[in-house]
This record gives structure tokens, C-alpha cells and sequence, in this order.
């Protein structure tokens, strides 16, 4: 099955990314650092030239650090609701940080060797994805919490997939003074970093207690930190980026004359995918989200990958606004998920089929569709616009 036709082929000749980014931090403190970090790195080495099997070197070194942090988090605490040794809350921070500064530099060093390409942009973008569910469960493991490790992968997939949303309709993809890659990442590592002095019991504890000078605050102050993290995230920070999102979507698609419900339909695929995960816990006879929340957010967040990938290659090759219906095949396992958590009410309680077996099932079914969708996509891609495997092509003088 392809993904690209000759209409999308033509459009990755014509592409140009097109982006900003307006912090102040980035700006005046990362991006100095940044400009002298990638020199680190040989001209000869490629950032955006593709091997087959998927990874670039500076993009796929950035994405292994977060891997690696996730693999430590689930050795040490395998639910995320035991306190790992300190010191893994500091490696959290570290390769965290690590992640951001790779993340920033791939880019710089694909200007630096003129290999910049669409297909660099996809495999970014499609990693930065993926790091959502890798980082959330590193955090679940500083923070103690358990089942509700899913609710920090939902508030980092939110406006991730409203903001690529926005960059398909609007062609440039705008950070704001404050966002996400830049002081949302520096505040993440800075909390592990912060977890690694005074041990990860902090977050279970009542706000009030372990933040004593905002134990005033209504409804946060009597509940845990961690909960108390996930409220204030939602109100002042996933809330309003996210209406602003939609607001500046639907202010330009009015102003072309446009479908809004068209344009709206795009973010069925995610509420469905969330709304059939929360579903099928509610369901669970076994508590799939609190003994098993690494597979749970594994599975998700691959879907969710996939649904991220696919929006971004129909903006690389300008397809038609509206819904995908390529990218709903990820939702295609979880009827059938939910199905077997229903024959436990007509069984005493027991599933037809283990639901250990059925989540790990989800897994390979999303580490399945997202390595196909991957590879075939890469490949078309490759041979369209010719480009090397881990090798630059000069030009002739």
C-alpha cells in the first residue's frame, strides 16, 4: 500500500519549511548554545539523509536518549508508582535536556550540509511525536503517579497535535514567547532535576504541604502535587494553546471560504483514540491503566504517532483538507479490545482472553502500523526526491 501519489510527489519538489519561533529563551540563551553545539559534529555527517531503516544519526541519537531514560524508568518502578533511586531522576533530566539540544541541532546541521529535505522534516516531527509517550513515562517515574502517567501523555499529545494541526492549514508552524519544545521541556527536565534533592514523595504528597506558599489555592491544595501539576497544566497551559489552535484555524479557513466541520473532522481520529483507551479501562476487569501503564501509553502514543505522521504528510504533499480515512486504521484494534473487557460481565469477572495478551497485542498491532507506515513512506520518498542513505552529495562545481 502507498501512501504517495504523483500529485504528493510534485509537491515535495515544491516544498519549503516554513517556521518561527518567538521565545525569548530560545532566542537568547539555547540558540547561541545550539549554534556552537552543532559544530561538533563533522560537515560529512548527515542530519536529514535517510537510511532505509528509518533513523538519521543526530535525530535518531535524540530519540535514544529519551528511550533509554523511559527503559530506566520502568526498571526502577514498573507501574510508576514506587520511588526509584535518585539518581535516575537526575539521568531523567540529563537525557531529557540531551533530547531538546539534539533535537534543535538536526536541523542546523542539515542547513549546514544543504541535505535539508521533506522527508527531514516528517522523520523530525514524527520522533518529537513519539518522544511524548517515551518522556511521559520517564515523568510518571519521577512523580509517582501511577495510572495517571496517562494524563501527562495526553497533556504533552494535545497540543503537539493541535499545533501540527495548525502548521497543515496555516503552512508555518509559530511557537509562541512561551511553548512547548523550549520552556515546556526546560521545565520538565528542571522538575527532575529538582525530584533528584528531595526524592520522588514529594508529588505524593498534598500541594499545600509541599508547596507551602500556594496553600492557599482552592480545590489543588488538599490534593497530591502530581495531581495538583496536571490540574494547573490543564487550566493555564494545554487549555488556552489549544483554543488558540482552533481560533486560528477556523479565523483562516472562514477567511478562504471553507469547511470549519471539514477542518474540525481532523481531530476525530484523536478523540476517538483517547476516548476508546479511556473506555476500555473504564471496562477493564484487570485495570489495564494501573497495572499496566507503560504498555497502555506504548500503544497510544504509537497510534498517536501514526496519526501525527500521516497529517504531516498530507501537508508535505498538499492533499485535500479534511479527514484522512488512512488514519483511522489505527483505531482499528481497540473495538475489539473493548469487546473482550465486555465478555468479563458475562464471565464472573474474567475476559475472554487475557487482557495482558490483548494489550501487548495493541503494542505489536501500533509497532506494526507505525514501522509500515515508516518504511513506505521513507522509501517513496527516498526514491522522489533521490535522496542518499547517510550520505551527502556534493554538487558539481
Amino acid at each position: 500500500m502507498g501512501y504517495i501519489g504523483a500529485h504528493g510527489v510534485a509537491a515535495l519538489h515544491r516544498y519549503k519549511y516554513s517556521g518561527v519561533d518567538h521565545s525569548y529563551v530560545a532566542k537568547y540563551v539555547l540558540q547561541p548554545f545550539w549554534t556552537r553545539f552543532v559544530t561538533v559534529f563533522p560537515l560529512w555527517m548527515p542530519a536529514k539523509c535517510f537510511h532505509l531503516l528509518i533513523y538519521t544519526f543526530i535525530t535518531l541519537m535524540g530519540f535514544m536518549f529519551l528511550m533509554l531514560s523511559a527503559f530506566i524508568g520502568y526498571m526502577y518502578s514498573p507501574q510508576l508508582d514506587t520511588a526509584p533511586p535518585r539518581w535516575v531522576h537526575f539521568a531523567h533530566g540529563l537525557l531529557l535536556f540531551l533530547y531538546q539540544t539534539f533535537d534543535a541541532v538536526d536541523g542546523k546541521q542539515a542547513r549546514r550540509t544543504s541535505s535539508s529535505s521533506p522527508l527531514g522534516e516528517l522523520f523530525d516531527h514524527g520522533c518529537d511525536a513519539l518522544a511524548c509517550t517515551f518522556e511521559s513515562i520517564a515523568f510518571g517515574s519521577t512523580s509517582m503517579c501511577g495510572r495517571d502517567a496517562f494524563w501527562f501523555w495526553f497533556l504533552s499529545a494535545v497540543p503537539f497535535y493541535g499545533a501540527t494541526w495548525e502548521h497543515y492549514f496555516t503552512h508555518s508552524l509559530i511557537l509562541p514567547v512561551i511553548n512547548g519544545p523550549t520552556e515546556g521541556l526546560m521545565l520538565i527536565y528542571t522538575c527532575h532535576f529538582f525530584t533528584a534533592l528531595v526524592g520522588a514523595e514529594w508529588w505524593i504528597h498534598e500541594f499545600g504541604k509541599s508547596v507551602p506558599f500556594l496553600s492557599w489555592l482552592p480545590i489543588v491544595s488538599g490534593i497530591p502535587t502530581y495531581k495538583a501539576a496536571l490540574t494547573l497544566l490543564m487550566v493555564f497551559g494545554v487549555g488556552p494553546t489549544v483554543f488558540g489552535n482552533v481560533s486560528n484555524v477556523c479565523k483562516l479557513v472562514r477567511a478562504k471560504n471553507g469547511s470549519v466541520l471539514r477542518a474540525l473532522a481532523m481531530l476525530y481520529p484523536f478523540t476517538v483514540l483517547v476516548g476508546a483507551v479511556l473506555l476500555w479501562d473504564h471496562l477493564s476487569p484487570s485495570d489495564i491503566m494501573g497495572n499496566h501503564p507503560c504498555l497502555v501509553i506504548i500503544g497510544t502514543g504509537l497510534a498517536f504517532g501514526f496519526l501525527v505522521g500521516r497529517m504531516i504528510l498530507a501537508h508535505l504533499c498538499d492533499e485535500p483538507k479534511g479527514l484522512k480515512t488512512g488514519m483511522c486504521m489505527s483505531l482499528l484494534y481497540l473495538p475489539l479490545a473493548i469487546a473482550n473487557a465486555l465478555t468479563a460481565r458475562l464471565n464472573d469477572g474474567v475476559p475472554l482472553v487475557d487482557e495482558r495478551l490483548v494489550l501487548l497485542g495493541f503494542c505489536a498491532y501500533t509497532v506494526t502500523l507505525y514501522l509500515h507506515f515508516a518504511t513506505t513512506v521513507i522509501h517513496e520518498i527516498t526514491n522522489a526526491l533521490g535522496i542518499c542513505c547517510f550520505r551527502i552529495t556534493r554538487k558539481e562545481a
